[in-house]
């Protein structure tokens, strides 16, 4: 691929758009009442909203998350709240993670930030563009995944 100027770059232009989504998504968590819930949080808790009691190492590959990330998310989202971690009845090495009252009552006013901000940030894009998009962003996603 021939390196162009910041403006015609893909890497810049993702870049851009994610900071630029994550900042609104910010704004909505905030003007829906989301509580503590931050943008980074979200994988996890729309996870544990479908499915509370996950296994950490389990919940980390649904949310699409390294350990050694998730390690420090949980942390901070303990802190705040809305997880607790409990050991694992069948396995003594590993935790369950649960959603506590809190982050269980963030559900409808997160979810209705992310339609929000979502909404705001693509409008004026059709669906089947986004579609594409989404399609173009999991191939780059694989293609980064592979080894070599």
């Amino acid at each position: 691929m021939k390196l162009s100027s910041p403006p015609d770059c893909p890497y810049y232009l993702v870049s851009r758009a994610t900071l630029a989504i994550t900042s609104r998504l910010r704004k909505c968590l905030s003007e829906k009442g989301a509580g503590p819930v931050k943008p980074a949080y979200l994988g996890v808790l729309f996870c544990l909203w479908e499915e509370d009691g996950l296994q950490a190492s389990m919940l980390g590959k649904r949310a699409g998350l390294e350990p050694s990330t998730m390690t420090g998310l949980l942390d901070r989202m303990e802190r705040d709240g809305l997880v607790e971690r409990q050991p694992d009845p069948r396995d003594r090495r590993a935790c369950r993670i649960y959603l506590t009252l809190p982050g269980r009552e963030t559900r409808e006013g997160a979810r209705a930030a992310v339609s929000d901000a979502l909404d705001r940030s693509f409008r004026g894009i059709s669906g089947e563009e986004i579609e594409r998009l989404k399609s173009i962003l999991k191939t780059v996603l694989a293609n980064c995944s592979k080894e070599g």
